[in-house]
């Protein structure tokens, strides 16, 4: 018993199970259609209630498969059609309830009249609704030379089992017919939405924020009409409020749409900051981790146990800040304490006792002290030289160029050198991705280029100086995993954008200045943050989530990009995971598999495991018996097989400089230094001092000269 359940669909293989039951009441949900072979393997259900819905499609198939079935009602619905052999497989019905449903009684519901007659199976309840000359008229008793096909049938009956009859479709879009009565439009070039209803343009997406309405002004430009509370050119500046605010004890007002609200200073609340905090009580007290609360009237001190600091002692001190650990062990932080964890079977507290020296193996082939960089090396057959089969991604007789890279993380990106625009700018890419959102290209600060995936299109932003910007989309989609070719082209204020080798789609940033003179580096498939938040700020950017997918090829003014010439490399991996096994190369104009070198490998001496290695990234392959190997890693590097790349980075952050209750006068530029380096350590590696005027609570000043982080490297020395 399924009935007053609100259920709105019949899901076949929710029943495929069931194929001995013999009762099924789905009467009083909100089914509206019946769809083909919902019940198909229900071969033992003698009644199947299906009463007081919303139904008004039966499809021919629906009750296919109820050769036992004696007892179906229908009452209470909206059908006014059923297709004829519809009720083919009821072999042993007897009764069927059809009373309380808007019949159309035409020439295509004479065979229900003949049907029902045969042996009285209808009660003589069901009524005509239509048309005219049959309404009221009982289905049983109704000669069927009467239901005859004169006149139209109106579009809402013939609506009810097909949702494209209506042409719900605008701009010649394509409608097709989906399951449970529902539909599809297949958009034409140059237009989108679930109707087809807009036109692609520069209002694409609706760049307007906070609610505004954008209106199209000529061909690749907008303007923004902003709800109540905002302003700016694109509804971006939320109008200040706080300029006659009430907040009180030098709390800071927080701008909100159309209202503020206070931000209240240490030991002070209220809707106003009105009312001073009761410090150091059970309510009140901020000191954690065991911490003792001393109450200044004015402000709060807590007094921290040993491992504990910071203003509510919330911080556990780094005491692997000044450790001892040695060769390469790494220290992991405890409270008021920390623990060497060794590498290379080295023992002791701190990592400091060696073990035995490893034996030293002869040279037994010339792959022992290879220049492969990237790659195995094996020793063909019959040769005295060895051959570089490179690891995925990378290219050229030693492996030494990186062509193709993999981005999985929201902060992935490359840094390159700025983009040279003179004469002209001329970018490939060759990509796959299954996301609908993320940065492909950027270079620029308020003058700039920017290419990214938004809503599974390429969107393009292309500003020379000439105000305001012109962006334009794509009319195709490449978010389908596929390998897609971008073209962009920009020559002055001319940009032309072309996919998969289609028709070109051009747009003229139009003004005074003629050239886009870009200083800032380039950016591939992701952004920094900070270089990101100016781009997302300033609208060049819709989402600044990095690209997630493969980067097979990219050419950059008529050369292929190598990418170990990078400035920077962030959470990117060379080659394509997804392609490792499919690799692609071109030669002669057409696309060709990599055949593996497997018979020439297989004909190699296995006299040394290291003759077949995987140590990647200049890692030596160091023998442990004759079938075992161990990667000896650069510093940095990890990993069995030293794929690890070291994320060790400097994280700038924006933030006051405090000691023993003093601070800065203002926020100062620092650095701290992030991430891993496998065996290794991320440490500071450059400094620059710098004098810090510091104010104490107690009014007093002084001047400290302090250690401003320049630069982080990976480094053996953990201390």
């Amino acid at each position: 018993y399924l009935d007053v359940n609100d259920i709105t669909s019949i899901q076949s293989e929710r029943l495929n199970h069931l194929k001995y039951l013999a009762r099924l009441d789905l009467s009083n949900n909100q089914l509206q259609v019946l769809s083909n072979f919902t019940f198909v393997n229900l071969t033992n259900l003698s009644t199947l209630i299906i009463s007081y819905n919303k139904i008004q499609c039966i499809e021919r198939d629906a009750l296919a498969g109820l050769k036992t079935l004696r007892i179906i009602s229908l009452h209470g619905n909206n059908i006014s059609m059923i297709p004829d052999g519809a009720f083919s497989d009821l072999h042993a019905i007897t009764h069927l309830a059809l009373g309380s449903n808007p019949l159309y009684c035409d020439c295509s519901l004479r065979w229900l009249a003949d049907w029902v007659k045969r042996d009285f199976i209808e009660a003589g309840i069901a009524r005509c609704a239509e048309p005219t000359q049959l309404k009221d008229k009982l289905l049983l008793t109704t000669p069927s030379a009467l239901f005859q096909c004169k006149g139209r049938v109106r579009n809402e009956i013939l609506a009810k089992c097909n949702a494209c009859f209506t042409y719900p479709c605008s701009n010649e879009g394509t409608c097709e017919p989906m399951p449970e009565r529902q539909y599809r439009c297949r958009c034409t070039p140059g237009y989108h939405g679930n109707h087809c209803q807009y036109m692609i343009d520069a209002c694409y997406g609706n760049p307007c924020r906070n609610q505004g309405t954008c209106r199209v002004l000529e061909e690749g430009r907008f303007s923004c009409d902003c709800t109540p509370g905002y302003t700016g050119a694109r509804c971006e500046n939320n109008i200040d409020d706080c300029a006659e605010n009430k907040c009180e004890n030098n709390a800071t007002c927080v701008d909100l749409v159309q209202a503020y609200e206070c931000s209240c200073p240490s030991g002070y609340m209220g809707e106003y900051c009105e009312k001073k905090i009761p410090f150091c009580t059970k309510e009140f007290n901020p000191c954690k981790n065991g911490a003792r609360c001393v109450d200044h009237i004015s402000h709060y001190t807590c007094e921290c146990l040993l491992g504990y600091a910071g203003d509510n002692c919330t911080i556990n001190v780094d005491d692997c800040k000044n450790n001892m650990c040695q060769h390469g062990a790494s220290c992991i932080d405890g409270i008021n304490d920390y623990t060497c964890k060794c590498v290379d079977d080295y023992v002791g507290k701190f990592c400091e006792i060696a073990p035995m020296v490893a034996m030293l193996y002869p040279q037994t082939s010339p792959c022992q002290h290879h220049d492969c960089k990237n790659g195995i090396c094996f020793q063909p057959m019959g040769s005295n030289d060895y051959i570089c089969k490179c690891a995925p991604g990378y290219s050229g007789k030693q492996c030494e160029y990186l062509t193709s890279l993999s981005f999985s993380y929201n902060t992935s990106f490359v840094e390159m050198e700025p983009l040279r625009t003179k004469p002209e700018a001329n970018v490939t890419m060759v990509f796959a991705t299954s996301q609908e959102y993320g940065v492909l290209l950027y270079d620029g600060q308020s003058e700039h280029l920017a290419v990214e995936l938004f809503n599974g299109r390429i969107r393009v932003s292309y500003d020379v100086g000439n105000y305001p910007v012109s962006t334009m989309y794509s009319f195709e989609t490449v978010s389908d995993g596929k390998y897609h070719i971008v073209e962009l082209i920009a020559i002055k204020k001319n940009f032309t954008l072309r996919v998969d080798r289609g028709p070109a789609r051009s747009m003229v940033n139009e003004g005074s200045q003629e050239y886009l003179k870009l200083t800032s580096p380039l950016y591939i498939g992701g952004v920094p943050s900070e270089a990101g938040q100016n781009a997302f700020t300033q609208w060049h950017l819709r989402n600044i989530t990095s690209f997630n997918g493969c980067l097979r090829e990219l050419w950059i003014n008529h050369k292929l990009a190598d990418f170990t010439n990078a400035e920077r490399q962030q959470k990117v991996a060379p080659g394509c995971s997804s392609t490792e096994d499919e690799e692609m190369v071109e030669e002669d104009g057409e696309v060709r598999d990599i055949e593996d070198d497997d018979e020439e490998e297989e004909e190699i001496e296995e006299k040394d495991p290291c003759i077949k290695n995987n140590c990647k990234h200049g890692s030596k392959c160091v023998p442990k018996n004759p079938s075992e190997y161990t990667c000896k890693c650069l510093p940095g590097w990890s990993g069995k097989y030293c794929e690890q790349a070291p994320t060790c980075r400097k994280e700038q952050t924006r933030e006051f400089y405090a000691e023993n209750g003093c601070r800065s006068r203002k926020p100062l530029k620092l650095a701290k230094c992030e991430g891993g380096c496998g065996g290794s350590c991320c440490r500071v590696r450059k400094t620059k001092r710098r004098k810090v005027r510091l104010i104490c609570q107690n009014g007093t000043r002084y001047t400290k000269d302090i250690d401003i982080v320049r630069k982080c490297a990976c480094t053996k020395k953990c201390y």
